[in-house]
């Protein structure tokens, strides 16, 4: 009998080392450790005057062990989750630079210097129509360049909204899984003889996984049922799964995940899954998860110059600056923003209407009223292009508007005054604002060239404006531009994108930095979990070796056994 258990516990155990063996090369697979322990032990003579005799029963298996550490294992998903975060940060920094060809290929700023090469040379002599076509062309070209990134930068936002669909139903498929999975261990450990072994390795694997995506907290209950939260919020339990959700900005089409369960949606009322509240800090657990990071660095809308223009330095960190595709977007369209509207100011001055109020008609008929304040066409002092029409033609304009609004007043006497009335940049309809999404060159300057003011309006002897030279030089060297509300100091256009790669090329430095760093601190805790779970094949070995001989001296015992009763049965005869 003895024998008979020896024989069987070698044999189990040997079954597990070859299980082990078997997937040593398995994905996630944890090594099962066998304990062997003394069965029950008889006693006789329990009245000797020295001691009691006993007599062991054999040997049994006492547990197969599933190895883990639940500390190294809660270390590295909480840092995965964290250096998923911050490699996604960086992937996004990184595309801003492919996108401005900072990387490879012909950079944005080449089409900065271009523009900036056109005007010193119409500075030099306005009316000369090589310099004309120059600051035409380079004009267009610059324009092209900055949409072109521009609509790149919205591209890839799609794109990340494209992945932050696919992690949420990831993050759902895992969350089911998970479930599943709790249901069948519980069914195969209810009787408490049995370890669901493999089926805890796939939850395992689910969980590491899931803690790449976003920030979870589990717990382990009596039954062996994993309860998991994201983001402090249940997720699955032992009733069901509360499946992620994703509300769909009508306008937009960017996803936000949110909590069904906890979202009134008839009333327009959804319980988003992230705080972006709360700073961003590994002190605060906040920096935690791909899918926040992606949500963090698309942004919920397309930014442009009004995210950076009259915001405060905190409205506008806790909108735009928080995400290195939203501040870029806007800082770009700023700059282009500024260098239009200054190069249109010069050919086509304004002035503040400062008299009292006029009442006259448009070119279509409508009344309309100059008010105290209005901005008007400088009349006096602007130049004209070769056809010497007033108000003469922008360099840059709007889709959605002309500059002016002509207003014809006639006063008592019957004499009649044209005003050229500026027509302001609307707050609300981008057609009517000096935008990469409604900006072009002007049609009539690039069917002719010699529109561009350059001209007196002396109708006998038209004199180039010689001013216009001084006006641009002055304008390319004046620091008056605010990189954002961040910035403590003014810059120069040529200054501005430098300040405005450098400050993303900051934040893609420390983005690295973090995402090399955690890397390296996931692998060194993984390198100590797999010390644990890990399936050394020496090790194994060695095991095979020792419970192979155990088998063998087990036969042996139970031979000799068979052999001395066998020669005391034929001694009775």
């Amino acid at each position: 009998y003895i024998g008979s258990s020896g024989l069987r516990t070698s044999q189990n155990a040997l079954n597990t080392t070859a299980n082990n063996l078997a997937n040593v090369d398995t994905t996630g697979y944890v090594r099962q450790q066998v304990i062997q322990a003394d069965r029950h032990y008889n006693t006789f003579d329990k009245n000797a005057a020295i001691s009691n005799q006993q007599s062991g029963l054999g040997v049994s298996i006492a547990d197969v062990v599933h190895s883990r550490d639940i500390f190294l294992d809660k270390r590295y998903r909480t840092e995965t989750g964290r250096q998923s975060f911050y490699s996604a940060c960086y992937s996004a920094t990184n595309e801003i630079y492919t996108y401005f060809q900072e990387l490879e290929g012909e950079a944005f700023q080449d089409s900065i210097s271009s523009l900036y090469t056109a005007f010193e040379e119409f500075s030099k002599d306005p009316s000369d129509s090589v310099n004309q076509n120059l600051v035409m062309q380079k004009s267009s070209l610059f324009i092209s360049r900055a949409k072109a990134v521009y609509t790149s930068l919205q591209n890839y936002q799609n794109n990340l909204n494209t992945k932050i669909s696919k992690d949420i139903d990831r993050i759902n498929e895992l969350g089911k899984k998970i479930y599943d999975l709790n249901e069948n261990i519980v069914k195969i450990e209810a009787g408490g003889i049995e370890t669901a072994m493999e089926l805890r390795d796939q939850r395992d694997n689910a969980l590491d996984e899931l803690a790449g995506l976003v920030h979870i907290d589990y717990d382990e209950k009596y039954d062996g049922t994993v309860f998991v939260s994201i983001e402090g919020v249940d997720f699955v339990n032992r009733a069901q799964v509360y499946e992620m959700g994703k509300s769909v900005d009508d306008e937009t089409g960017y996803i936000t995940p949110y909590w069904p369960q906890m979202s009134d949606t008839n009333r327009g009322q959804t319980a988003d899954v992230f705080n972006f509240n709360v700073d961003i800090s590994s002190a605060y657990n906040t920096d935690i998860g791909e899918l926040k990071a992606l949500v963090m660095q698309r942004g919920n809308y397309v930014a442009d110059y009004r995210d950076i223009e009259g915001k405060s330095r905190q409205d506008y960190n806790d909108d735009a600056g928080m995400s290195v595709m939203l501040s870029t977007e806007a800082e770009l369209d700023q700059f282009v923003h500024k260098l239009v509207t200054a190069i249109n100011d010069i050919f086509c001055p304004n002035v503040e209407y400062t008299g009292a109020d006029l009442t006259g008609t448009t070119a279509d008929g409508s009344t309309f009223t100059i008010t105290q304040g209005m901005k008007v066409l400088d009349a006096d002092k602007c130049a004209v292009g070769s056809d010497g029409k007033l108000p003469p033609q922008e360099l840059f304009s709007r889709v959605g508007t002309e500059r002016y609004t002509e207003v014809n007043v006639t006063d008592a006497a019957g004499n009649t005054k044209t005003y050229y009335v500026y027509n302001e940049e609307s707050t609300t309809d981008i057609s009517k604002m000096y935008t990469l999404s409604s900006l072009k060159v002007n049609d009539e300057i690039i069917s002719q060239p010699s529109y561009i003011p350059h001209l007196t309006q002396d109708s006998d002897n038209k004199q180039v404006a010689q001013q216009l030279g001084t006006a641009f030089t002055e304008m390319w060297k004046k620091s008056e531009v605010s990189l954002n509300p961040n910035a403590t100091s003014k810059c120069t256009f040529m200054e501005y994108y430098a300040q405005m790669i450098g400050e993303t090329g900051t934040a893609g430095s420390v983005y690295y930095t973090m995402s090399e760093t955690l890397d390296n601190t996931v692998n060194t805790v993984d390198n100590k979990r797999q010390q644990v779970i890990g399936v050394s094949s020496d090790e194994e070995l060695t095991s095979m070796i020792q419970f192979q001989n155990a088998y063998n001296a087990a036969s042996r015992f139970m031979n000799v056994v068979s052999d001395m009763i066998e020669t005391l049965i034929n001694g009775l005869n």
